[in-house]
Formats: structure tokens, sequence, C-alpha cells
């Protein structure tokens, strides 16, 4: 049972995945830290400066008891972080299309390309025509 088990887990394409996977999640982190840091302050300016991650629609306000804590916390939709994970969203779906759409590229110019006949093949159609044209 050990084995077939290593031997499922190292099959090509379950590590490949796993790969994928991991790749897939570090390049999400730089896309977000991409949006967070230098995309949003960029747009700020071209949105009046709002910045978009401070975007937010309060439902009902905190409530305040006579001590001055926070008795009730405020609900809150914060629409500037749903943007920006769309934007990442976005921005990642791209990227990981333009990655699928090459590789399907490759895979086509790798199956249009037929294969060499094997060298023998070649001798024995040469045999069958020369003895052809004795005949």
């Amino acid at each position: 049972m050990l084995k077939e088990f290593k031997e499922f887990a190292m099959k090509g394409n379950l590590i490949d995945m796993a790969v994928g996977f991991v790749m897939g999640g570090a390049f999400a982190t730089v896309v977000t830290a991409f949006i967070q840091g230098v995309f949003l302050p960029l747009l700020a300016p071209i949105m009046g400066g709002i910045d978009l991650s401070e975007i937010a629609y309060t439902i009902s306000p905190a409530e305040i008891n006579e001590a001055g804590e926070v008795a009730k916390e405020a609900a809150v939709v914060e629409l500037g972080n749903f943007i920006a994970a769309v934007i990442s969203f976005i921005i990642v779906a791209f990227v990981m299309f333009m990655i699928v759409k090459g590789m399907n590229r490759m895979k086509k110019k790798e199956e249009a390309a037929p294969a060499a006949p094997p060298r023998q093949e070649v001798l024995l159609e040469e045999i069958r025509n020369l003895l052809a044209k004795q005949s």
C-alpha cells in the first residue's frame, strides 16, 4: 500500500499540479501587493484623491455606551477592498489565460509536426521502388 501511494504521489501530473498551486499562490500574493502598493495609490489622484481601500458603506453605526466604550460594532460593507480583490482577480485570470493560451499554441505546434519515418522504413521504401523499376 505504501508503494502504491509513493507511485501515485510521484506521478508527473500530480507534482506538476502541486508546483502550479504553489506558484499560483505566490503569484496571487505578488499581484495583491502590486494592486495595494502601486496600482491603488496611482489610481487615487485620478479618482479625486479617494483611497479606494477606504470606500465603505455603513449600514448601522457603532453604538457607544455611557462609559464611552463601543457596545456594538458598526455594520460596514467595505466596497473598496472588494473592488481591489476584483481587480486582483482580473489580473491573475488574464495572466493565467495568457499562459494557458501559450501552452496550447505550443502543443498544437508539437502535434502539427509529423514525426519522420524510421530510417529502416525509408530504406525499405527505396528498395521497393528499385525493385519496382527493375520489374
